[in-house]
């Protein structure tokens, strides 16, 4: 049966209970928020919508939303008096209601001109204020009050809750617990759903542990800001320590592959010879991989009939045959017959047809017909070594649904096994195993992100992008400009919250007028196999803390073409507007100089908080290869300091994909599997 959307702590009671902000902090807080998103008089031939333009930050309690979101936000003690400062400073520079709304944008943007810190908080406050301004529903109603005008649909409304789910799971009972198994997998994403079921179906007696929650089809409400918090992980997009990458990044049964956009492509054959030759990964040069993949693709019936190209799409399609390059349709993992292009558009939100054929609606299936025990709520803290070896894991057993809500009580549980998959994914994968104390010195390090850069257009006519999966179709025309690196051409999900904190934001004007043409925007995206890396580390709770600075020269050269192309293939399709992203970047209307729009854009510097990046794959801290020096596995995914420990994830990539992950991260694991069971 559905489950409604967890209780959230009352904001009512978190505001009362709040120490974050002093009262004066408070107001200068609402009278920023209302300097992003003020109340205006309608534009000429837009009366119709003073209600729009006339709703300020303030009408929504916007500000106070934000202190909620910013108390379960985990923040530092550093971050918090940073924040406390920052809004100190603007009182004292003349962030006050009666200062005249021009003069209070011209502090703005100051700020975000005055040093990296200010410029960090003024995009943190801005980003998630609108945010919640333009995702955040009405209680009462269930709708945001500015979805009408701006031409968004809503979600359509949870799937028949008498359908039955798929999976059973464990939850906590309440007491502390110990369980013994032949193999224990830490993970039920790509990669562990897979080794669980291909192990269950080898006779090991098989428990998954999942540290988020179970949701299946009943359960998807279709609201972006409910999908964060249940459904990613620290409740939606985060940026990197450096605030050069927002980073997003499934959690829950199913892994990424319950929100991502089921983009099924196979390794190309530059990535299997690389891995190959340079990393001893030497079957992947074979046909015995090809093998791994066929099942992969056979299990999850991927297929290109549920490809609808919605406007965006179709403007990539137009922009590519005019300038001759590469276009193709993505082949997806969807059920023909449960699939609508309707309900596909909200699937980042979780698919409520029942169409996505996630690891929840598959191989983890499979593993629980074979036996396997599923368990939910389990955040593994450790990793249990006897004499060197694997022995089992140390998890914190705790209701999803009360943990987000700030209550229930956290139970001890304890999984005896020899063999432990370790398969968390790349973020959490390597924090596991820093925490436990094992891998070697190359954990957490040689972390890939996919660094993906988006430009937006706007077209005369609306472009329909909440109609069909989020990708249908993908351009390879760069994939390879030289050594295998390049970068695809691509689309995304159409979101109100996300896109209102990523579009730039010159003024509180101009932002509201993007905001109103919401859908007449086309946005492309630029994902770049890259050639540097970042790291993982760990805070002093054991935390993973992200680095991922863009120092490579040649990633930079890709991120500043993919922009260029994105742009040069908007302009073929006949686009009106191109937004450049970033507070300093131009933008671009029909009939000025495009050559020079360009240079402009590739004028500017890569720094972090202005040059707008996204990441929604991570690989590579744990990877593969044979020297332990800089490899954390072997070959075939077994730690090279500690027998029984394997790697299951994209962790294990050597080097990046370059390809959207998940057929790999699955081919690989069943590789991995067939390796453990073969024993």
């Amino acid at each position: 049966m559905g489950k409604a959307p967890p209780p959230a702590p009352d904001p009512v009671a978190a505001l009362a209970a709040s120490d974050l902000f002093s009262d004066a902090q408070r107001a200068t807080l609402r009278v920023l928020c209302d300097t992003f998103i003020p109340a205006l008089e309608s534009p000429a031939g837009d009366e119709d919508q003073a209600e729009f333009w006339g709703r300020a930050a303030s009408d929504l309690a916007v500000a106070e939303g934000l202190e909620v979101a910013l108390l379960g936000a985990g923040l530092t003690g550093e971050q918090t008096a940073g924040l406390r400062s920052l809004l100190d400073q603007l009182a004292a520079n003349g962030m006050a209601a009666e200062a005249p709304r021009e003069a209070r944008e011209r502090i703005v943007l100051g700020f975000s001109d005055a040093g990296p810190d200010a410029l960090a908080g003024i995009t943190t406050l801005r980003a998630l204020g609108n945010t919640l301004f333009y995702a955040a529903p009405d209680p009462a109603t269930g709708r945001n009050p500015n979805w009408e005008t701006m031409g968004f649909p809503g979600p359509l409304g949870q799937a028949p809750s008498d359908r039955e789910p798929p999976l059973r799971v464990r939850r906590v009972s309440g007491s502390d617990e110990i369980v013994e198994a032949d193999v224990c997998v830490v993970g039920s994403g790509a990669g562990g759903g897979v080794i669980a079921a291909e192990l269950a179906a080898a006779g090991k007696s098989v428990v998954v542990l999942e540290a988020g929650d179970y949701l299946d089809d009943a359960d998807f409400d279709g609201l972006e800001l409910s999908a964060y918090q249940r459904m990613y992980l620290n409740g939606g997009p985060f940026p990197t320590a450096e605030g050069q990458v927002s980073i997003v990044a499934g959690r829950g049964v199913g892994g990424g592959t319950v929100v991502n956009w089921t983009n099924c492509l196979r390794t190309s054959d530059h990535v299997r010879s690389e891995w190959a030759a340079e990393h001893g990964l030497s079957d992947l040069a074979e046909s015995s991989y090809d093998e791994h993949l066929d099942a992969v693709f056979e299990r999850l019936r991927v297929n290109e009939d549920c490809s609808d190209l919605n406007g965006p799409h179709q403007r990539l399609l137009e922009g590519c045959e005019r300038l001759g390059y590469d276009f193709r349709r993505i082949a997806r993992n969807a059920d023909r017959d449960r699939y609508t292009a309707e309900t596909a558009a909200y699937m980042g939100f979780g698919d409520s047809s029942g169409s996505k054929l996630s690891s929840a609606k598959t191989w983890l299936v499979d593993a629980q017909a074979g036996g396997a025990e599923i368990f939910a709520g389990a955040a593994v803290a450790r990793i249990l070594t006897e004499d060197g070896r694997a022995s089992g894991v140390q998890a914190g057993w705790l209701d999803p649904e009360l943990a987000q809500a700030g209550d229930g009580a956290t139970s001890e549980l304890t999984v005896r096994a020899p063999v432990i998959v370790v398969a968390a994914g790349a973020i959490s994968s390597p924090a596991l195993l820093l925490r436990s104390g094992i891998g070697g010195p190359a954990v957490g390090e040689h972390l890939r992100l996919h660094p993906t850069v988006a430009v937006t257009a706007y077209y005369d006519e609306p472009q329909n992008w909440m109609w069909g999966p989020p990708q249908s179709a993908l351009s390879h025309q760069f994939a390879d400009t030289g050594g295998g690196y390049g970068f695809l051409l691509e689309s995304a999900q159409a979101t109100t919250g996300l896109f209102a904190g990523a579009v730039p934001w010159r003024s509180g004007a101009d932002h509201k007028r993007r905001m109103r043409e919401w859908e007449h925007a086309a946005p492309l995206i630029a994902l770049v196999r890259e050639r540097g890396e970042g790291r993982v580390e760990i805070d002093p709770a054991g935390n993973p803390v992200i680095h991922y600075p863009i120092a490579d020269e040649l990633d930079r050269e890709h991120l500043k073409l993919g922009v260029e192309q994105l742009v040069r293939i908007h302009d073929a399709a006949g686009a009106r507007e191109i937004v450049g992203s970033g507070m300093r970047a131009p933008d671009w209307r029909r009939g000025d100089d495009l050559e020079a729009f360009i240079a402009a854009l590739n004028s500017l510097e890569i720094v972090p908080r202005e040059y707008v990046m996204f990441s929604a794959h991570q690989m590579g801290t744990c990877r593969m290869g044979r020297d332990p020096a800089t490899s954390v596995a072997n070959p075939w995914g077994e730690l090279h300091s500690t027998p029984g420990v394997w790697i299951g994830d994209a962790s294990g990539f050597p080097t990046a994909s370059g390809t959207n992950p998940m057929a790999t991260i699955m081919a690989l694991a069943r590789r991995t599997a067939h390796a453990i069971a073969a024993g």
